[in-house]
């Protein structure tokens, strides 16, 4: 007869069990020579399978709650500040509980106590990385002013590098000025005809070439000039989108807050008077 006693099925038990542990430290190595989680980030976290993902990061030592969301909150507006993300950050609550969220004129994303993340757009992808690094305690948070913020679509500037254009259109300026020097000076002075009858273009042909830099260099300032102000003109309309420039939150985001308390409320007073018509006429003879 086969051995049913306590201790072997326990023995059992412990061999099983040793041996998923030792399939999750295995998996575990592997994931640590695999992914760099000194810069861990969105293409990383969509490459990671679950499996991969529960050997990682032990559930048992994560950090939910309202630290988790102070963390993420503060990690959001280290990359905010760097421009790394383009996002609004709001802290509310809703049914006594809070919740942290990140949207911007693509895209939201909702931060709950637990970690879970809900939302849409290209803010999930930014914000999903966070919550799993911020979740992990050997995680250091970067410091950032608390008062980090998009900029206003007034304050946005026309463009960058103004010192680099000007050094630009002043060697543009010189080509062109040496090259009509060297025209000039074939022009006034006695040109020398060659033996065979043909005359001396050198001086007229690297003129050209001169002046053909300087009208070169002069085109890539102006390139330069309108792609900046192209690109600051396309981020001003991003802030505005956002609801940075009116305090308006887009129209894509759902109600937060004391918004969806005042919407339930309102939806329950329908219901109630819809209700009460019904009964009225039903009352009618």
């Amino acid at each position: 007869m086969a051995d049913s006693s306590p201790s072997s099925t326990d023995g059992t038990a412990e061999t099983a069990a040793k041996a998923d542990a030792d399939a999750v430290d295995a998996l575990r190595r592997e994931v640590e020579e695999n992914y760099d989680f000194e810069n861990f980030g969105p293409s990383d976290m969509a490459r990671m399978s679950a499996e991969e993902w529960e050997a990682a990061f032990d559930p048992d030592t994560w950090i939910v709650g309202p630290e988790l969301l102070d963390r993420v909150e503060q990690d959001l507006k280290s990359r905010i500040q760097s421009r790394e993300v383009f996002a609004v950050l709001e802290r509310f609550e809703e049914g006594g509980e809070e919740r942290l969220v990140a949207y911007s004129d693509e895209g939201y994303a909702i931060v709950f106590p637990d970690g879970s993340v809900e939302g849409q757009g290209t803010v999930v992808r930014d914000v999903k990385p966070t919550v799993a690094l911020c979740s992990m305690d050997s995680y250091e948070v970067p410091d950032a002013p608390e008062d980090v913020s998009l900029p206003s679509p007034a304050d946005v500037p026309e463009g960058t590098g103004q010192l680099g254009n000007n050094l630009l259109q002043l060697i543009a300026f010189a080509q062109i000025l040496v090259g009509l020097g060297l025209v000039g000076v074939w022009l006034f002075t006695d040109a020398i005809p060659t033996p065979g009858g043909y005359v001396d273009l050198v001086a007229p042909m690297t003129a050209l070439i001169f002046v053909g830099i300087g009208l070169f260099l002069f085109m890539v300032v102006a390139n330069a000039r309108l792609s900046d102000r192209f690109r600051a003109e396309e981020f001003r309309n991003r802030l505005r989108a956002a609801g940075v420039e009116d305090g308006e939150r887009p129209e894509f985001l759902p109600p937060l807050g004391d918004d969806a308390e005042a919407l339930a409320a309102e939806g329950d007073e329908t219901a109630t008077d819809g209700a009460e018509t019904a009964g009225s006429s039903a009352d009618r003879p």
